[in-house]
C-alpha cells in the first residue's frame, strides 16, 4: 500500500474515523471500528441512556465507556473533545490523560491554550472546524493541529453555516492545510465517494451516516429502517441554531420546518427541537413526535444494514493503493 499519512499518525491501517455520533457511540461500535482497522470515536454522551448537566457525572461515565472499550479492543480510538476552556474542558483532557485515549478528536472554536494543553499531553489532534474556512485552517495547523478535517454541507447533524458542498470544501481546505494531511467529511458511504474526495487531496476519510447504519450502532430500528427507505431528497432541513439541520421527515421536524416556513427566529426553533435532547428522543429512543434523526445526504447509497467492518472495507476499497 502507498504511505498514507493519515493512517501513521493515527496507527491504523485504514484512514477512517468512525465520527463522534454523540449519543449514537458505545464501547461496541468504537471497538468495532478500531478492530476494523480504522479509527473508533467515542463521542459526547457515549453509551448513555439520559442527560446530565453534571460534571463528575459526564466524566464518570466518559471513563467507564473508555474502560470497556479497552476491554474489546487494544487498538488506538479517539474521544470527542471541544477545544475551548469551558468547564468541561479540563475534566475530559484529565480523563484522556488518566486513561491514556491517544486522539482527540476535537470541535468547537479552539484556543491555543486548549491545543496546548492536549499537545502536552502527548495527545494527537484531530481538529474538525464546524465552519471550515481557509482563515480557521490556517490558524489551526498554526496551532499545532496534526490532521484537519474538511466537512462539506453534505454531513449529517450540525451542518457548517455557509453551504459548501463536500467536493468543493475539501480541495479549499486542503491547499490552506499546507503539509498538515486533510479528512474529508460529508456523504462519503462508499468506494466511488471515497475516490472521490481522495481525487480531490483527501488523505483520509471522516464518516458518519454510514456507521450509524451498521449493526454496532445503538441507534432506534425504526430509525434505521426509515433511513433505509428514504432517500437524499426526503430529508427535510430547516434552519435553527447555531444555521440549519437536516433530518428524516417526522411529527416534530416537519413542525420545524413549517416554523421556519413561517418567519420563526432560530432560537424559537431551536427551542421547539427540544435542543440536544431532541437528537437523543429522535435517533435513540426513535421518537420522531419528540425529537429529529439527523443524516447526511449519502443515505441514498445504504441500502442495507451491515456490520462495522463490511462497512469499513467497502470504504477502504476507494482509497488508493500501489498497483
Amino acid at each position: 500500500m502507498m504511505t498514507n499519512r493519515v493512517a501513521e499518525i493515527l496507527k491504523v491501517e485504514k484512514p477512517i474515523i468512525q465520527a463522534p455520533l454523540f449519543w449514537l457511540t458505545d464501547d461496541k461500535l468504537v471497538a468495532a471500528a478500531s478492530n476494523a482497522g480504522g479509527l473508533g470515536t467515542l463521542g459526547f454522551n457515549a453509551g448513555q441512556t439520559e442527560m446530565t448537566r453534571s460534571i463528575d457525572v459526564t466524566m464518570d461515565r466518559t471513563r467507564a465507556e473508555i474502560q470497556k472499550v479497552k476491554a474489546l479492543t487494544n487498538k488506538p480510538f479517539g474521544l470527542n473533545i471541544l477545544a475551548i476552556d469551558d468547564d468541561f474542558f479540563e475534566p475530559t483532557l484529565q480523563v484522556m490523560i488518566d486513561e491514556k485515549v491517544p486522539v482527540a478528536v476535537a470541535a468547537g472554536d479552539f484556543t491555543q491554550a486548549a491545543f496546548d494543553k492536549l499537545k502536552a499531553a502527548g495527545i494527537t489532534i484531530v481538529y474538525r472546524p464546524l465552519n471550515p474556512s481557509v482563515e480557521i485552517t490556517k490558524r489551526a495547523v498554526a496551532a499545532g493541529a496534526d490532521i484537519i478535517v474538511a466537512t462539506g454541507f453534505d454531513e449529517g447533524g450540525t451542518v457548517p453555516d455557509k453551504v459548501i458542498g463536500t467536493l468543493s470544501v475539501t480541495p479549499m481546505i486542503v491547499d490552506a492545510a499546507g503539509d498538515v494531511p486533510v479528512m474529508a467529511a460529508g456523504g462519503i458511504v462508499d468506494a466511488r465517494t471515497a475516490k472521490a474526495v481522495f481525487d480531490l487531496g483527501a488523505e483520509g476519510l471522516y464518516v458518519g451516516t454510514a456507521f450509524m447504519m451498521s449493526e454496532e450502532s445503538r441507534m432506534a430500528d425504526n430509525i434505521k429502517q426509515q433511513a433505509l427507505d428514504e432517500d437524499a431528497d426526503d430529508l427535510v432541513m430547516y434552519r435553527t441554531e447555531p444555521a440549519y439541520y437536516r433530518s428524516l421527515p417526522g411529527e416534530l421536524p416537519n413542525k420545524l420546518v413549517q416554523m421556519d416556513n413561517d418567519s420563526a427566529s432560530r432560537e424559537e426553533i431551536y427551542k421547539a427541537s427540544n435542543a440536544f435532547d431532541g437528537m437523543r428522543l429522535g435517533m435513540l429512543v426513535g421518537d420522531l413526535t419528540q425529537g429529529y434523526a439527523s443524516f447526511g445526504l449519502g443515505i441514498s447509497q445504504i441500502n442495507k444494514i451491515e456490520s462495522v467492518a463490511t462497512i469499513m472495507d467497502r470504504l477502504y476499497a476507494g482509497v488508493p493503493v500501489e498497483n
